[in-house]
């Protein structure tokens, strides 16, 4: 009983796959941007390593109250800011947005993710797994929009989205990223900043004939994670 209690225990305080990674590349980056401006001051690196390794503590402590904490952060700073960048035509970080459909209201409701777009499928990786908003209102209606830079313009693409529960968010991350230096960013965001990922993928329609005859969610969820391209674990 007490190996159990002790190997429950280790367990718990074990950190999620990849936030130790994650973690240990934000600080370098932190600190390489501070060491690339000449007479730069120590004190930004020093708080930034100081949240990172918060975050890290917080998400072994308490995972739950870490996803409180940064989607309050995210949803009255950091998405906003980002919603109007994109909006006229600014986009620093190369982010997309996600338009889905409010579970309760019905009234569409839009989030920045992570540009993910590979051919015809997008894919998130959502950092707050199935606590995040916009994945529960992927499960309740797939019907979505993703605003897109195609040329020198933005277009909203619809598209049908599944949640993919059992597919490999780092492996599925590692592929998307694929050497992008953006797409490289925002992944370490993402570590830092989740608790429990997961993958959401998407399956454009470029010429807008999705509709209400497409396969239920949970179909898409055991079906989309085969499709595409393979995954190594």
């Amino acid at each position: 009983m007490d190996q159990y209690k002790r190997m429950g225990l280790f367990n718990r305080l074990t950190p999620p796959r990849g936030l130790v990674a994650g973690t240990v590349a934000a600080i370098a980056v932190a600190w390489t941007v501070s060491a690339l401006e000449p007479g730069s001051s120590s004190t930004a690196p020093i708080v930034q390593s100081a949240i990172y390794l918060a975050l890290l503590a917080l998400t072994v402590a308490n995972p739950r109250l870490k996803v409180k904490v940064v989607r309050t952060v995210q949803r009255w700073t950091i998405n906003p800011v980002m919603r109007a960048l994109v909006a006229i035509g600014l986009n620093p970080l190369g982010l997309a947005i996600l338009e889905t459909r409010g579970r309760r209201s019905g009234l569409p409701r839009r989030t920045p993710v992570g540009n993910g777009r590979k051919g015809e499928s997008f894919w998130i990786i959502a950092e707050h797994g199935l606590r995040a908003g916009y994945v529960q209102n992927v499960r309740a209606d797939p019907h979505v929009r993703v605003r897109l830079r195609v040329g020198l313009r933005y277009r909203w693409i619809p598209g049908i989205a599944a949640v993919l529960v059992d597919d490999d968010a780092l492996a599925r991350q590692r592929h998307i990223v694929a050497w992008h230096p953006l797409r490289a960013l925002n992944a370490i965001n993402v570590r830092v900043l989740g608790a429990d990922l997961v993958v959401v993928h998407v399956r454009l329609d470029w010429f807008g004939k999705s509709d209400g005859a497409v396969k239920s969610t949970r179909t898409l969820e055991s079906t989309e994670a085969r499709k595409d391209v393979p995954v190594n674990n």
